[in-house]
């Protein structure tokens, strides 16, 4: 299985290359940058793989929500391959690689991930992982004023994403016993989304170059689904 990945929705900027459960990354936190740095990451992993486009089994990127530039940018780097060479792509959720690395990082299987959305709205949802170790997104994803973010009642969690240390003010009364941990500086990386992916991928989840458009939840374009994330 080979898999390439791409993110450029947040502050952080990284592609990844996954060879039969090996993954290689770069990746690079430069706000305002994605556009120059991106297709040189992707073009130095092949490289270093000694593969090129027309080999990969699938495509994958970052979503969204996000950056509205960052996420296009993404999409189209995907979109400009997949045409190419007829290649399945595999959209996946900025907020779900988010969740992905806090409770990988911490050993807690629940994550509320939260991303600032500028305009004093945040992007939010509230993700699992299940008995089989799969993400699972519970409910929606969401678009809302900070104040708004709903805070799951029971069990123990980890909160993720740039919208903590955004309104850490707004959140300070939010955040309690149940919360083991708060990475606040946890963005999305093209290595999570390409293990979520290649699980997806494996399930029969992917779509066309056509298909393979952002999702920027102010739109009202969110495809929400438990089964996707």
């Amino acid at each position: 299985m080979k898999l390439l990945a791409v993110d450029t929705s947040t502050e952080a900027c990284s592609a990844a290359l996954y060879i039969d459960g090996d993954v290689n990354q770069c990746y690079e936190l430069a706000p305002r940058e994605h556009s120059r740095l991106v297709l040189g990451m992707v073009d130095d992993l092949l490289r270093e793989a000694d593969i090129n486009a027309k080999q990969l089994d699938a495509l994958a990127f970052g979503r969204g929500p996000g950056s509205f530039m960052g996420v296009r940018i993404a999409a189209g780097i995907v979109q400009g391959i997949s045409f190419a060479h007829s290649i399945p792509v595999v959209p996946v959720s900025t907020l779900a690689a988010i969740s992905s690395i806090a409770i990988d990082k911490t050993g807690v299987n629940k994550a509320l991930a939260v991303i600032d959305a500028r305009m004093k709205e945040v992007y939010w949802g509230v993700y699992t992982y299940d008995e089989s170790s799969n993400l699972v997104m519970q409910g929606e994803e969401h678009v809302t004023a900070p104040e708004l973010v709903v805070v799951p009642e029971s069990g123990q969690w980890v909160s993720a994403g740039s919208g903590w240390a955004a309104y850490a003010e707004v959140f300070k009364d939010k955040v309690d016993d149940r919360f083991i941990n708060t990475l606040d500086d946890c963005f999305p990386s093209a290595e999570a989304i390409a293990r979520i992916a290649v699980n997806n991928f494996n399930k029969g989840v992917a779509v066309s170059a056509a298909e393979a458009v952002p999702v920027y939840l102010r739109d009202n374009v969110a495809k929400k689904s438990q089964a996707k994330v």
